[in-house]
């Protein structure tokens, strides 16, 4: 393909988030119409169009009315059915172009969009909002931001020398629960916090053989869809979410979850850079498959007045009565619970409280008292609920933007760089999640110290293969 994302241009582009190149004569100042006319529509590409890529497109389409220029998906039949569903909505169908490879999108409009949407498979993730920074486009990117920790690193490096707004996808950050929770936590009602419990009934991963190869289905662009992992042939259990469960594109239940389970974690109580991480428990698995169920530990220093914490994760697989595995194959795909010792003793000591059986939240451990916060953030308050009503309650100090999604169309309109979940915070919140698949990768009961500022493993350097991946060839060109 002769393209202007050719590999020698990308990785020289690419170089300046290693701090090898200056950016000011490799990134060009954002084309945003916010700019030049700030209350015209902003033209917009969706990349992925199934799942997450639809609330995308409710959001573009729908609420905001932005001009949806074209739509970029592996599979046809995903262009036929956004088209369908476009009938009756503004935007006339056949004037949206479509695209199985964003490569060739860049390639051909990329001079006549502003902004681009992005939600497709992890393993896209970076180099599809690294192609749309360095033409000086706004990126919106689905969470976890990248598929590796390498990746991370390099998508803030450019995004701080880009001046074009971006937005990871992490909802919650936007709503009032995280926002309350931190400020509950800097004006100290429970105290120090030294402890957190978060967990999720997510179980992406499996055991045993990969799949056999099947033909392709018609329609999908298969070379498009591997990109720039490592090829395969097509077999069941990848397209269109369980690629969820595989090393080569998704990062588990944590790469999932993580980073809207672990947002408040990692905000509330300003983590940064922890010192290890362990896998305490794992079940399933295998050299190309996650885990289905875990336990995960962070190990995360002082913080200025803050004392060390240690951040629990939990994942997947069913227990018994006494805290056990139990023996449930419906624990491998998806249905399993592996909730936290400690909120099953809450449930039954606070059985009128709004957390029984909840698909994902965390518990903050403070001096004073305990902290609960559901799904993205909700249901925020001290235990027991009544509790609430006979504390001082912090004053309510942060903003509160509308949605994630308007936020960073607000930010595209008026020309400003800094969103309520921009890059720069995105990556470093995924770079503590994926930090768990580590952790994963080392087994049980083997400690991963981690020297965060130099971003390596010092104790099991064999691990540091996972930090990065090399690109298929012919990707990105």
């Amino acid at each position: 393909m002769n393209s202007a994302f050719n590999r020698r241009s990308f990785l020289k582009r690419s170089a300046l988030a290693a701090g090898v190149v200056s950016a000011g004569g490799l990134l060009p100042v954002p084309n945003l119409l916010a700019a030049a006319s700030g209350g015209d529509k902003l033209n917009v590409v969706q990349i992925g169009c199934g799942g997450r890529g639809m609330n995308h497109l409710e959001w573009l389409v729908k609420q905001s009315k932005e001009n949806l220029v074209a739509i970029v998906d592996a599979d046809e039949k995903r262009h036929a059915a956004v088209k369908k569903w476009l009938e009756g909505k503004g935007p006339d169908p056949d004037k949206v172009q479509v695209f199985t490879d964003y490569r060739v999108m860049f390639d051909k409009i990329g001079k006549q969009i502003d902004a681009v949407c992005v939600a497709t498979p992890n393993h896209h993730h970076a180099l599809a909002a690294m192609m749309a920074m360095q033409l000086g486009k706004a990126v919106y990117c689905e969470k976890p931001l990248t598929h590796d920790i390498a990746e991370a690193r390099k998508l803030r490096a450019l995004a701080r020398e880009s001046k074009a707004p971006t937005q990871m996808g992490n909802q919650g950050h936007c709503e009032d629960g995280y926002r309350r929770l931190c400020e509950f936590v800097w004006a100290g009602v429970v105290g120090n916090i030294t402890e957190t419990h978060s967990w999720t009934d997510r179980a992406n991963g499996g055991a045993g053989p990969r799949p056999p190869s099947l033909p392709v289905p018609a329609g999908l662009n298969w070379d498009s869809w591997i990109g720039p992992a490592p090829f395969r042939d097509y077999h069941k259990g990848l397209n269109p979410h369980d690629w969820h469960d595989w090393y080569d594109f998704g990062n588990g239940s944590i790469g999932n979850m993580g980073c809207h389970v672990l947002d408040g974690v990692f905000w509330a109580l300003k983590v940064g850079h922890p010192t290890s991480v362990e896998a305490e428990e794992i079940r399933g698995g295998s050299d190309e498959w996650y885990p289905t169920g875990s336990r995960v530990r962070w190990d995360i220093p002082a913080r200025g007045d803050m004392p060390p914490l240690k951040a629990y994760w939990y994942e997947g697989f069913k227990k018994d009565a006494k805290g056990n595995p139990a023996d449930d194959p419906k624990a491998a795909r998806g249905e399993g619970r592996n909730f936290p010792p400690l909120l099953i003793e809450l449930q039954k000591q606070y059985p009128d409280e709004e957390m029984d059986r909840p698909d994902s939240g965390t518990l903050y451990v403070g001096e004073k008292g305990i902290l609960y916060t559901g799904t993205y953030g909700g249901k925020m308050h001290i235990l027991p609920l009544e509790k609430m009503e006979q504390i001082t309650q912090p004053s309510r100090t942060m903003p509160r933007p509308k949605d994630v999604m308007t936020d960073f169309l607000n930010a595209c309109r008026a020309g400003k760089t800094e969103t309520a979940a921009s890059f720069d915070y995105g990556a470093q919140l995924t770079e503590f999640t994926l930090l768990g698949n580590l952790a994963q990768h080392a087994g049980v009961g083997k400690k991963v110290e981690w020297d965060g500022p130099g971003m390596k493993v010092t104790n099991l350097p064999e691990l540091n293969q996972w930090l990065s991946r090399p690109y298929r060839q012919g990707w990105p060109a």
